[in-house]
């Protein structure tokens, strides 16, 4: 049977599927040990999807006859899935690096938020941007995060607060997720600080009464596409109240629940989210027992952000409780002025070290895991047949070096490749 194939990756040493049985997710004791197949080939076609994964000499006699657009020796190399990062702000306009220059001196977080700093610095910056400006900065950063493994990529907005502004933001999301290579996942993060001369109340009403139906209706007519709705439940910014309303809004818009919580004060966050139905929650530092136990019960995940706790000098979420509880973690770069990381394989290697998480874990949890936080392990996160062909090709005879190498991940990865296209080659 001839017929032509997009690309077929020849005999590499290690092609880590993650996962091999469909699993949506990976908890509990699926996570000591991930799929890896030894001395394997892997086939996408020119849908972008992959076709076959195997050993090296049966996938060699199935398409011996076959056409192939391109063709990748992989010999000593690993194959891994396309990282997931699922936690991101990448879209704005004035860094913030006198900040950092503020907190190593010793100001907290919110003494800089209260000061007029923090997000409201950026929303200034962001208000004032144009379109075309936040997309040309935008579009670099992704570079970035793609060239350091990242093949799909949660984006918010959050620094309009304003619905105007907000807008803005989402329309340049809209327009990478159609011409750029790297997958998208859109978060309306509206609720992200409270705009000054508003109370808490008042923001919610007005994201209630006039974003969420405004999205709806563009959303409707295919001009703006969100996945994902976002608040920043947090002490002095959305309480627990304005937070339920927010968030039950937008779930009754059809968007997928995914929100801050529980990062600087216990706020009873994750028990809302495993109410709600939340798909997500992030950050999770101060979250209580039981809600971890209830984000177990509810398959919430839980998206942890180690550059945070790492930057702010929090203390680290409790990865080791919550695995051990079986929730279901995932990984963030948390990508924003306030913390500047593109790199998912540094952010598992923090992971790892801070977090106490073992490799596997950390790789689950930047993939198949970070998938399922965004609604996407049916089609993304782990190299099965039927699944979109994202993977990346790092020089090295063992996958754990990806994790194990802080920061080298620009001399070990040599491709990375969206839809079995070649987006990036070292």
């Amino acid at each position: 049977m001839g017929g032509g194939h997009r690309l077929l990756l020849e005999n590499a040493r290690q092609v880590v599927l993650v996962c091999a049985r469909g699993e949506r997710f990976l908890a509990r004791d699926a996570l000591r040990s991930l799929a890896v197949l030894e001395g394997a080939s892997l086939v996408v076609g020119t849908d972008g999807f992959i076709k076959a994964v195997g050993p090296a000499d049966a996938i060699q006699k199935q398409f011996s006859e076959e056409t192939f657009e391109e063709r990748i020796d992989c010999s000593g190399k690993c194959i891994l899935p396309g990282l997931v990062d699922a936690h991101s702000h990448p879209v704005w306009a004035g860094e913030r690096v006198h900040e950092f220059a503020m907190k190593l001196a010793g100001a907290t977080y919110m003494d800089i938020h209260q000061a007029g700093g923090g997000i409201n610095f950026t929303v200034e910056r962001t208000r004032q941007a144009s379109e075309d400006e936040l997309f040309s900065s935008f579009q670099q950063r992704l570079q970035c995060m793609m060239r350091a493994g990242t093949t799909l990529v949660e984006c918010k907005s959050g620094y309009g607060l304003d619905l105007e502004t907000e807008l803005k933001m989402l329309r340049v999301i809209e327009r990478a997720r159609r011409e750029l290579d790297i997958g998208i996942s859109a978060t309306y993060c509206g609720a992200h600080s409270v705009p000054k001369g508003k109370t808490a109340k008042e923001a919610a009403d007005d994201i209630v009464n006039n974003h969420i139906p405004k999205l709806k209706e563009l959303g409707r007519n295919g001009e703006i596409h969100v996945d994902n709705i976002d608040v920043f439940c947090e002490k002095g910014v959305f309480d627990l109240d304005s937070t339920r309303r927010i968030l039950q809004s937008g779930k009754d818009t059809g968007l997928q629940i995914n929100f801050h919580g529980d990062e600087l004060h216990p706020m009873k966050a994750a028990e809302l989210g495993a109410e709600l139905g939340a798909q997500a929650i992030s950050h999770l530092e101060e979250v209580s027992d039981e809600g971890i136990a209830a984000m177990a019960t509810a398959r919430c995940s839980a998206v942890l952000l180690p550059t945070t706790a790492y930057m702010l000098r929090l203390k680290q979420p409790r990865a080791r409780k919550m695995l051990e509880e079986g929730v279901i973690v995932a990984l963030g770069s948390d990508f924003n002025p306030n913390a500047y990381c593109f790199s998912m394989p540094m952010v598992m290697h923090l992971a790892c070290v801070n977090m106490r998480m073992s490799m596997p874990e950390a790789l689950a949890a930047a993939t198949i895991n970070a998938a399922y936080a965004l609604g996407k392990s049916h089609s993304h996160g782990s190299l099965e047949v039927g699944k979109q062909g994202d993977l990346i090709i790092i020089n090295s005879s063992r996958w754990e070096h990806l994790i194990y190498q802080f920061g080298g991940y620009h001399e070990l990865i040599e491709y990375v490749i969206a839809k079995g296209k070649v987006v990036y080659k070292k």
